[in-house]
């Protein structure tokens, strides 16, 4: 069933792929956008995450930003991992968070047409498909988590070329902080 806005965001701790321990109920007092990609060598996810960098220095000082492969930390080292995001990668080869916050996996959404489009710009971005790792038909999911640890979206994507648009991702973080909402 899927996680629902208004109701409190799955806490959990975990190991990022460079070592560095996340636990959500710790950043109480951020906004967190929680990113689930699929596997550490997906060329859309890789794209994604490309376009996510280039993004950065105008989100940094607003949001946490956890993204979450079904992938070992090896893996993540080996292909995301090479584009030296400035936000943590973690890997999650149980997919332990994957069920946590029921992200889906759907057939028909990996074999969308709308995935292939994508792909092919992923390929001429020198994204190439590696090793696939997890749930084959995994797809994308997106979570924002205000400062007292909410759901104030959840996203699920319908086929593998699909996340929260960006444009949601400025509009929620031009809002006023919940801190400072009458």
């Amino acid at each position: 069933m899927r996680l629902i806005p208004g109701t409190p965001a799955p806490d959990f701790r975990v190991r990022d792929w460079r070592g560095e321990e996340h636990h959500l109920g710790s950043l109480r007092g951020r906004r967190v956008w929680l990113a689930f990609f699929r596997y550490a060598s997906c060329p859309l996810c890789n794209l994604r995450v490309r376009d996510m960098i280039r993004r950065w220095d105008g989100w940094r000082d607003r949001v946490e930003l956890l993204a979450v492969f079904q992938s070992p930390n090896a893996s993540i080292a080996e292909y995301v991992g090479r584009q030296t995001p400035p936000f943590p990668l973690i890997g999650d080869p149980e997919e332990d968070l994957y069920r946590a916050y029921h992200a889906e996996s759907s057939l028909g959404g990996f074999l969308h047409p709308r995935a292939a489009a994508l792909g092919a710009k992923a390929a001429a971005a020198g994204f190439l498909p590696g090793r696939m790792e997890g749930t084959k038909t995994r797809l994308p999911a997106d979570f924002f988590i205000d400062e007292e640890g909410i759901l104030e979206r959840a996203f699920y994507a319908g086929d593998i070329s699909e996340h929260v648009p960006f444009e949601d991702v400025d509009a929620w973080l031009a809002q006023p902080r919940r801190s400072s909402r009458p």
